[in-house]
Protein backbone atom coordinates (compact mmCIF):
# COMPACT_ATOMS: atom_id res chain seq x y z
CA UNK A 1 0.00 0.00 0.00
CA UNK A 2 2.84 2.40 0.89
CA UNK A 3 4.62 1.58 -2.36
CA UNK A 4 1.52 2.35 -4.41
CA UNK A 5 0.92 5.57 -2.46
CA UNK A 6 4.53 6.71 -2.92
CA UNK A 7 4.39 5.93 -6.63
CA UNK A 8 1.20 7.95 -7.09
CA UNK A 9 2.43 10.78 -4.88
CA UNK A 10 6.01 11.21 -6.09
CA UNK A 11 7.07 9.03 -9.00
CA UNK A 12 4.01 9.38 -11.25
CA UNK A 13 4.04 13.21 -11.18
CA UNK A 14 7.79 13.24 -11.90
CA UNK A 15 7.32 10.85 -14.81
CA UNK A 16 4.53 13.04 -16.18
CA UNK A 17 6.75 16.13 -16.00
CA UNK A 18 9.66 14.27 -17.58
CA UNK A 19 7.54 13.01 -20.50
CA UNK A 20 6.21 16.54 -21.04
CA UNK A 21 9.74 18.00 -21.10
CA UNK A 22 10.97 15.36 -23.56
CA UNK A 23 8.05 15.94 -25.94
CA UNK A 24 8.56 19.70 -25.63
CA UNK A 25 12.30 19.49 -26.31
CA UNK A 26 11.82 17.23 -29.34
CA UNK A 27 8.82 19.00 -30.83
CA UNK A 28 9.68 22.65 -30.19
CA UNK A 29 12.48 23.07 -32.81
CA UNK A 30 10.17 21.68 -35.51
CA UNK A 31 7.78 24.64 -35.17
CA UNK A 32 8.93 27.82 -36.87
CA UNK A 33 7.29 31.14 -36.00
CA UNK A 34 7.86 34.73 -37.06
CA UNK A 35 10.24 34.99 -34.09
CA UNK A 36 12.11 31.81 -34.98
CA UNK A 37 11.83 28.26 -33.70
CA UNK A 38 9.82 27.61 -30.57
CA UNK A 39 12.33 27.43 -27.69
CA UNK A 40 12.70 24.17 -25.80
CA UNK A 41 13.12 23.73 -22.04
CA UNK A 42 16.88 24.36 -22.19
CA UNK A 43 16.45 27.65 -24.05
CA UNK A 44 13.63 28.75 -21.73
CA UNK A 45 15.80 27.98 -18.69
CA UNK A 46 18.51 30.13 -20.26
CA UNK A 47 16.07 33.02 -20.68
CA UNK A 48 15.05 32.68 -17.05
CA UNK A 49 18.70 32.95 -16.02
CA UNK A 50 19.03 36.05 -18.18
CA UNK A 51 15.97 37.62 -16.50
CA UNK A 52 17.54 36.91 -13.10
CA UNK A 53 20.76 38.62 -14.20
CA UNK A 54 18.84 41.63 -15.52
CA UNK A 55 17.03 41.92 -12.20
CA UNK A 56 20.25 42.01 -10.17
CA UNK A 57 21.85 44.41 -12.66
CA UNK A 58 18.91 46.77 -12.22
CA UNK A 59 19.14 46.45 -8.44
CA UNK A 60 22.83 47.34 -8.61
CA UNK A 61 22.03 50.43 -10.69
CA UNK A 62 19.38 51.49 -8.17
CA UNK A 63 21.81 51.03 -5.27
CA UNK A 64 24.47 53.08 -7.02
CA UNK A 65 21.90 55.76 -7.89
CA UNK A 66 20.90 56.22 -4.23
CA UNK A 67 24.51 56.03 -3.08
CA UNK A 68 25.49 58.88 -5.43
CA UNK A 69 22.63 60.99 -4.08
CA UNK A 70 23.65 60.33 -0.48
CA UNK A 71 27.24 61.32 -1.25
CA UNK A 72 26.12 64.55 -2.96
CA UNK A 73 23.75 65.37 -0.11
CA UNK A 74 26.45 64.69 2.49
CA UNK A 75 28.83 67.00 0.65
CA UNK A 76 26.11 69.64 0.35
CA UNK A 77 25.32 69.48 4.07
CA UNK A 78 29.02 69.65 4.94
CA UNK A 79 29.25 72.92 3.03
CA UNK A 80 25.93 74.28 4.34
CA UNK A 81 24.24 72.51 7.31
CA UNK A 82 21.02 74.40 6.53
CA UNK A 83 20.89 73.23 2.93
CA UNK A 84 17.78 71.41 1.74
CA UNK A 85 18.49 67.93 0.42
CA UNK A 86 16.25 65.49 -1.44
CA UNK A 87 16.32 61.81 -2.34
CA UNK A 88 14.80 61.27 -5.75
CA UNK A 89 13.26 57.87 -6.44
CA UNK A 90 14.94 55.55 -8.90
CA UNK A 91 12.96 55.44 -12.12
CA UNK A 92 14.65 52.56 -13.92
CA UNK A 93 12.62 49.99 -15.77
CA UNK A 94 10.67 47.34 -13.90
CA UNK A 95 12.27 43.91 -14.03
CA UNK A 96 10.47 40.60 -14.49
CA UNK A 97 10.50 39.99 -10.74
CA UNK A 98 9.19 43.49 -10.03
CA UNK A 99 6.28 42.67 -12.34
CA UNK A 100 5.63 39.42 -10.45
CA UNK A 101 5.46 41.32 -7.14
CA UNK A 102 3.13 43.92 -8.63
CA UNK A 103 0.76 41.22 -9.90
CA UNK A 104 0.79 39.36 -6.58
CA UNK A 105 -0.02 42.49 -4.57
CA UNK A 106 -2.79 43.46 -6.97
CA UNK A 107 -4.42 40.03 -7.04
CA UNK A 108 -4.33 39.66 -3.27
CA UNK A 109 -5.91 43.09 -2.72
CA UNK A 110 -8.73 42.33 -5.17
CA UNK A 111 -9.21 38.82 -3.78
CA UNK A 112 -9.28 39.91 -0.12
CA UNK A 113 -11.76 42.70 -0.84
CA UNK A 114 -13.97 40.22 -2.72
CA UNK A 115 -13.82 37.76 0.20
CA UNK A 116 -14.71 40.48 2.71
CA UNK A 117 -17.82 41.25 0.64
CA UNK A 118 -18.79 37.74 -0.45
CA UNK A 119 -18.52 35.83 2.84
CA UNK A 120 -20.87 38.07 4.91
CA UNK A 121 -23.31 38.31 1.98
CA UNK A 122 -23.17 34.53 1.52
CA UNK A 123 -23.87 33.93 5.21
CA UNK A 124 -26.80 36.34 5.09
CA UNK A 125 -28.19 34.73 1.92
CA UNK A 126 -27.76 31.23 3.35
CA UNK A 127 -29.62 32.13 6.52
CA UNK A 128 -32.39 34.15 4.88
CA UNK A 129 -34.39 32.88 1.87
CA UNK A 130 -35.55 36.46 1.31
CA UNK A 131 -32.02 37.81 0.98
CA UNK A 132 -31.11 34.88 -1.27
CA UNK A 133 -34.11 35.62 -3.50
CA UNK A 134 -33.01 39.25 -3.75
CA UNK A 135 -29.36 38.43 -4.53
CA UNK A 136 -29.83 35.48 -6.87
CA UNK A 137 -30.87 37.50 -9.98
CA UNK A 138 -27.82 39.74 -9.55
CA UNK A 139 -25.54 36.73 -9.15
CA UNK A 140 -26.92 35.07 -12.29
CA UNK A 141 -26.68 38.34 -14.22
CA UNK A 142 -23.13 39.37 -13.37
CA UNK A 143 -21.43 36.00 -12.79
CA UNK A 144 -20.84 35.27 -16.54
CA UNK A 145 -19.52 38.76 -17.37
CA UNK A 146 -15.98 38.69 -18.74
CA UNK A 147 -13.22 40.84 -17.20
CA UNK A 148 -12.71 42.31 -20.66
CA UNK A 149 -16.19 43.82 -20.36
CA UNK A 150 -15.68 45.12 -16.82
CA UNK A 151 -12.29 46.71 -17.41
CA UNK A 152 -13.36 49.67 -19.63
CA UNK A 153 -16.21 50.49 -17.25
CA UNK A 154 -13.97 50.31 -14.19
CA UNK A 155 -11.28 52.40 -15.91
CA UNK A 156 -13.71 55.19 -16.80
CA UNK A 157 -15.31 55.28 -13.35
CA UNK A 158 -11.96 55.29 -11.52
CA UNK A 159 -10.68 58.07 -13.80
CA UNK A 160 -13.79 60.10 -13.02
CA UNK A 161 -13.85 59.71 -9.23
CA UNK A 162 -10.20 59.20 -8.25
CA UNK A 163 -7.72 62.04 -8.55
CA UNK A 164 -5.20 61.17 -5.85
CA UNK A 165 -1.45 61.35 -6.33
CA UNK A 166 -0.54 58.63 -3.85
CA UNK A 167 2.07 56.43 -5.59
CA UNK A 168 0.86 53.43 -3.57
CA UNK A 169 -2.61 53.78 -5.10
CA UNK A 170 -1.92 54.37 -8.75
CA UNK A 171 -4.96 54.38 -11.02
CA UNK A 172 -3.73 51.33 -12.91
CA UNK A 173 -3.46 49.44 -9.62
CA UNK A 174 -7.00 50.41 -8.60
CA UNK A 175 -8.37 49.48 -12.04
CA UNK A 176 -6.83 46.01 -11.92
CA UNK A 177 -7.79 45.36 -8.28
CA UNK A 178 -11.44 46.34 -8.80
CA UNK A 179 -11.66 44.28 -11.99
CA UNK A 180 -10.32 41.27 -10.08
CA UNK A 181 -12.81 41.92 -7.28
CA UNK A 182 -15.79 42.02 -9.63
CA UNK A 183 -14.83 38.78 -11.37
CA UNK A 184 -13.82 36.64 -8.38
CA UNK A 185 -16.67 37.67 -6.08
CA UNK A 186 -19.20 35.11 -7.25
CA UNK A 187 -17.67 31.67 -6.50
CA UNK A 188 -17.12 32.59 -2.85
CA UNK A 189 -20.59 34.12 -2.57
CA UNK A 190 -22.30 31.09 -4.12
CA UNK A 191 -20.35 28.46 -2.17
CA UNK A 192 -20.77 30.31 1.12
CA UNK A 193 -24.52 30.53 0.54
CA UNK A 194 -24.76 26.82 -0.25
CA UNK A 195 -22.58 25.87 2.73
CA UNK A 196 -24.66 27.91 5.17
CA UNK A 197 -28.00 26.78 3.71
CA UNK A 198 -27.04 23.10 4.02
CA UNK A 199 -26.11 23.06 7.69
CA UNK A 200 -27.15 19.80 9.34
CA UNK A 201 -30.68 19.93 10.85
CA UNK A 202 -29.25 18.26 13.95
CA UNK A 203 -26.91 21.20 14.54
CA UNK A 204 -29.77 23.62 14.01
CA UNK A 205 -31.85 21.74 16.57
CA UNK A 206 -28.97 21.80 19.06
CA UNK A 207 -28.72 25.58 18.68
CA UNK A 208 -32.43 25.89 19.39
CA UNK A 209 -32.19 23.69 22.47
CA UNK A 210 -29.26 25.77 23.75
CA UNK A 211 -31.12 28.97 22.80
CA UNK A 212 -28.06 30.48 21.15
CA UNK A 213 -28.39 34.09 20.10
CA UNK A 214 -27.88 35.03 16.45
CA UNK A 215 -24.20 35.95 16.65
CA UNK A 216 -23.28 32.94 18.78
CA UNK A 217 -25.16 30.68 16.36
CA UNK A 218 -23.22 32.11 13.42
CA UNK A 219 -19.88 31.88 15.22
CA UNK A 220 -20.30 28.47 16.82
CA UNK A 221 -22.51 26.61 14.33
CA UNK A 222 -22.68 28.33 10.95
CA UNK A 223 -19.02 29.19 10.29
CA UNK A 224 -17.47 25.87 11.43
CA UNK A 225 -20.04 23.91 9.41
CA UNK A 226 -19.72 26.04 6.28
CA UNK A 227 -15.91 26.43 6.27
CA UNK A 228 -15.24 23.58 3.77
CA UNK A 229 -17.65 25.12 1.25
CA UNK A 230 -16.37 28.64 1.96
CA UNK A 231 -12.81 27.55 1.23
CA UNK A 232 -13.92 25.77 -1.93
CA UNK A 233 -15.33 29.11 -3.06
CA UNK A 234 -12.20 30.97 -2.00
CA UNK A 235 -9.96 28.58 -3.95
CA UNK A 236 -12.12 28.98 -7.06
CA UNK A 237 -12.16 32.75 -6.61
CA UNK A 238 -8.39 32.97 -6.21
CA UNK A 239 -7.82 30.92 -9.36
CA UNK A 240 -10.22 33.14 -11.29
CA UNK A 241 -8.62 36.26 -9.79
CA UNK A 242 -5.17 35.23 -11.02
CA UNK A 243 -6.41 34.50 -14.56
CA UNK A 244 -8.46 37.70 -14.69
CA UNK A 245 -5.56 39.83 -13.52
CA UNK A 246 -3.19 38.64 -16.25
CA UNK A 247 -5.82 39.33 -18.91
CA UNK A 248 -6.61 42.75 -17.43
CA UNK A 249 -2.94 43.72 -17.32
CA UNK A 250 -2.48 42.73 -20.95
CA UNK A 251 -5.56 44.61 -22.13
CA UNK A 252 -5.07 47.79 -20.09
CA UNK A 253 -1.26 47.74 -20.14
CA UNK A 254 -1.22 47.98 -16.37
CA UNK A 255 2.05 47.01 -14.64
CA UNK A 256 2.41 43.30 -13.93
CA UNK A 257 3.05 39.95 -15.57
CA UNK A 258 0.34 40.50 -18.18
CA UNK A 259 2.06 43.67 -19.37
CA UNK A 260 5.41 41.86 -19.39
CA UNK A 261 3.98 39.20 -21.74
CA UNK A 262 2.42 41.81 -24.02
CA UNK A 263 5.57 43.95 -24.12
CA UNK A 264 7.69 40.93 -25.08
CA UNK A 265 5.19 40.01 -27.80
CA UNK A 266 5.33 43.55 -29.17
CA UNK A 267 9.13 43.61 -28.86
CA UNK A 268 9.52 40.81 -31.39
CA UNK A 269 13.15 40.01 -30.62
CA UNK A 270 14.68 36.57 -30.93
CA UNK A 271 14.48 36.19 -27.14
CA UNK A 272 10.86 37.28 -26.83
CA UNK A 273 9.23 33.89 -27.30
CA UNK A 274 11.47 32.29 -24.70
CA UNK A 275 10.70 35.08 -22.23
CA UNK A 276 6.98 34.73 -22.85
CA UNK A 277 7.23 31.01 -22.14
CA UNK A 278 9.11 31.77 -18.91
CA UNK A 279 6.25 34.07 -17.93
CA UNK A 280 3.66 31.40 -18.78
CA UNK A 281 5.42 28.83 -16.60
CA UNK A 282 5.80 31.31 -13.75
CA UNK A 283 2.11 32.26 -13.99
CA UNK A 284 1.19 28.59 -13.76
CA UNK A 285 3.54 27.93 -10.82
CA UNK A 286 2.25 30.96 -8.92
CA UNK A 287 -1.34 29.88 -9.53
CA UNK A 288 -0.50 26.42 -8.21
CA UNK A 289 1.26 27.88 -5.16
CA UNK A 290 -1.69 30.15 -4.38
CA UNK A 291 -4.07 27.19 -4.51
CA UNK A 292 -1.82 25.08 -2.26
CA UNK A 293 -1.57 28.01 0.13
CA UNK A 294 -5.36 28.22 0.39
CA UNK A 295 -5.49 24.47 0.97
CA UNK A 296 -2.98 24.73 3.82
CA UNK A 297 -4.92 27.61 5.34
CA UNK A 298 -8.11 25.55 5.12
CA UNK A 299 -6.45 22.71 6.98
CA UNK A 300 -5.40 25.11 9.75
CA UNK A 301 -8.88 26.54 10.38
CA UNK A 302 -11.18 23.67 9.37
CA UNK A 303 -12.22 20.50 11.15
CA UNK A 304 -11.81 18.74 7.77
CA UNK A 305 -8.09 17.89 7.98
CA UNK A 306 -8.30 15.68 4.89
CA UNK A 307 -8.71 18.83 2.78
CA UNK A 308 -4.93 19.11 2.41
CA UNK A 309 -4.89 15.73 0.67
CA UNK A 310 -7.13 16.83 -2.20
Amino acid sequence: MDTKHNFQTYIAPLLGILVFLVIWQIGAPRIQTSLGAVPGPVQVAGQFGQLVNEHWTERTKAKEFYQRQEERNAQKLAEDPQAEVKIRPYTGRKTFFDQILTSLVTVMVGFILAALIAIPLGIAAGLSPTIYAALNPLIQLFKPVSPLAWLPIVTMIVSAVYSGNDPMLDKSFINSAITVLLCCLWPTLINTTVGVANISPDLQNVSKVLRLNRWTYIRKIVLPSAIPMIFTGLRLSLGIAWMVLIAAEMLAQNPGLGKFVWDEFQNGSSDSLGRIMVAVLVIGLIGFALDRGMLMLQRKVSWDKSAALR
